[in-house]
């Protein structure tokens, strides 16, 4: 069912407002803003379900947005104008097309097992979405993030995740230190320190919790402390680090390629 709002004042346009601007509104509702047709492309494909669609007057005229309302069905839709979607939109381009969701409750499991992501104090939207993105790609299934990181299921964080969320089970405001009390597999961080062993040479079969810090500050002394050993990865060039969503990216599919090789062999 469509519904045609041409007022700022109208209670919607200052709920979805909020919801685009406010992290305390998405905390306080536990409902986020999925931001333009390929990021809503990821959710249906992963059955994530959708509360209400939000249409430009301009964005309903592309066949590419009319094929996702149609495929929402008897979902709600609110068209917006053209000036009002953009006082809406989360960026700075707006998309034509937003959809509201539930941010996901996920219970930290039990007994955590398998490889999984440590992120301390990640606070740039692009890069957690991008490293949230990276570990989707590389079959993780568990992220952890420490109370310092920014919103994970915010607007700009979905956008750089680019679907992956949809694929993880994310865990905001973890006391890490307890959750990975007894937990079997190797605890890594990238660091200079002694014992720092380059990742090329580490045996990256098993599980591995792998941890990584903020831009520029690196992990906090707490989470740094968990850490059971110490990786380097080869820099033979004229810089002195990596950016945060590069270095996982790097740690993350040298995993995935020591354990691609033992399930060919």
């Amino acid at each position: 069912m469509l519904k045609a709002i041409t007022s700022r004042d109208n209670p919607n346009v200052k709920r979805l407002h909020a919801l685009a601007t406010s992290s305390r509104e998405r905390r306080s509702s536990a409902l986020t803003l999925l931001d333009g047709a390929h990021l809503m492309q990821a959710a249906l494909d992963a059955g994530w379900p959708l509360r209400e669609i939000v249409v430009s007057a301009q964005g309903l005229e592309r066949p590419e947005i009319r094929g996702i309302v149609e495929r929402c069905g008897a979902l709600p839709v609110l068209q917006l104008t053209d000036p009002l979607f953009a006082h809406v939109s989360p960026v700075d381009t707006p998309s034509g097309i937003l959809a509201v969701i539930d941010i996901p409750n996920s219970p930290m499991p039990k007994g955590l097992c398998d490889s999984l992501l440590v992120l301390d104090g990640v606070q740039d939207a692009g890069n957690l979405g991008t490293i949230l993105r990276t570990a989707a790609a590389a079959g993780l299934k568990e992220v952890l993030l420490t109370p310092g990181c920014a919103q994970a299921w915010s607007p700009r964080v979905l956008r750089a995740g680019m679907g992956g969320h949809f694929c993880l089970r994310i865990h905001e405001h973890v006391q890490v230190a307890d959750v990975l009390r007894g937990y079997r597999g190797q605890i890594l961080a990238t660091g200079l320190g002694a014992g720092a062993q380059p990742l090329y040479e580490c045996d990256l079969r098993g599980p591995v919790a792998w941890l990584f810090g903020a831009e520029g500050q690196g992990l906090s002394a707490e989470v740094a402390a968990l850490a059971s050993g110490l990786v380097v990865i080869p820099m033979p060039g004229a810089v002195e680090s990596l950016n945060v969503g590069a270095a996982a990216a790097i740690c993350l599919f040298e995993q995935v390629r020591q354990q691609g090789a033992v399930a060919r062999g």
